[in-house]
């Protein structure tokens, strides 16, 4: 049975696609069979950073509406054999989405694939809590910044509420992904350094991605940061993070920064 994961955060523009699509690809290099779905309806951007955007025949709400058979709207991709994208729909409207008809899609999902990737709208909307609705673990996409931490605790908030999780009285796995860190503009106070998003958002760290003009290249590529490169620094620190999602346990270590931050990843756990 898949683990269906949710990347998500609270605030556009902090990297959540380019996390989704990197993380797939590190899981799918794993040789786990991984999906990756764009529930943003209207936007559709992970099949660019997939580089899949003239593939795409049918998509999400085809198969939600009946318009498409689901095998017809997985794209394999040709570089990782292990790893599927199902794209969204870049004409319609988010409400073609029901809750009924994704929760089909995700039940049919699980029995063929080992991983689940959702790429969640940013912000509260419809989008989002459909996406989070079916997951047993969250990536929480973060940068370090006040807003974009505030915003990430009203997600939390969300995970904790409005999931099939949290109303069956169980505890939704959270975890942490900073992204866009410069220690230097940390060190001059231009950015919240590691150890104060922590204190705020009190929930595990699975990986700090450091700012990096690899990112931007590969995603201009059509390339998830983890195949374009796997040598770069976020690539590293994607593929790590990977690992630690599906398990494994290594310490993180901050840019810049030779101290680990074990103890931090897991000794903290989200109320």
């Amino acid at each position: 049975m898949a683990k269906v994961i949710v990347v998500t955060s609270g605030k556009g523009g902090v990297g959540k696609t380019t996390s989704t699509a990197a993380l797939g690809a590190a899981l799918a290099q794993r040789g786990d069979k991984t999906v990756v779905i764009d529930f943003d309806v209207g936007l559709r951007n992970l099949d660019l950073v997939m580089g899949a955007e003239r593939r795409v025949v049918y998509d999400l709400v085809n198969v939600v509406q009946g318009d498409a058979k689901l095998p017809q709207a997985l794209i394999r991709d040709k570089r990782v054999e292990t790893l599927f994208l199902l794209p969204a729909s870049q004409t319609r409207d988010k409400d073609a989405l029901t809750a009924e008809g994704v929760a089909t899609v995700m039940e049919t999902l699980k029995k063929h694939f080992d991983w689940i990737i959702c790429d969640s709208p940013a912000g509260i909307e419809r989008g989002a809590t459909l996406a989070m609705r079916h997951a047993d673990a969250a990536v929480i996409v973060t940068n370090p910044e006040v807003s974009s931490v505030r915003d990430s605790d009203r997600i939390i908030g969300l995970l904790d509420s409005k999931t099939l999780k949290a109303e069956n009285g169980e505890r939704m796995e959270k975890h942490l992904l900073l992204t866009r860190y410069d220690p230097a503009r940390a060190a001059r106070g231009d950015m919240l350094k590691v150890d104060d998003v922590l204190e705020i958002l009190s929930i595990p760290l699975i990986g700090i991605i450091p700012e990096s003009m690899d990112v931007l290249r590969a995603s201009n590529l059509g390339t998830p940061v983890t195949l374009a490169d796997a040598r770069s620094a976020p690539a590293m620190a994607y593929a790590q993070a990977a690992r630690r999602l599906a398990g494994e346990t290594i310490p993180v270590t901050i840019p810049g920064e030779k101290r680990s931050i074990l103890a931090k990843m897991f000794g903290r756990r989200a109320a």
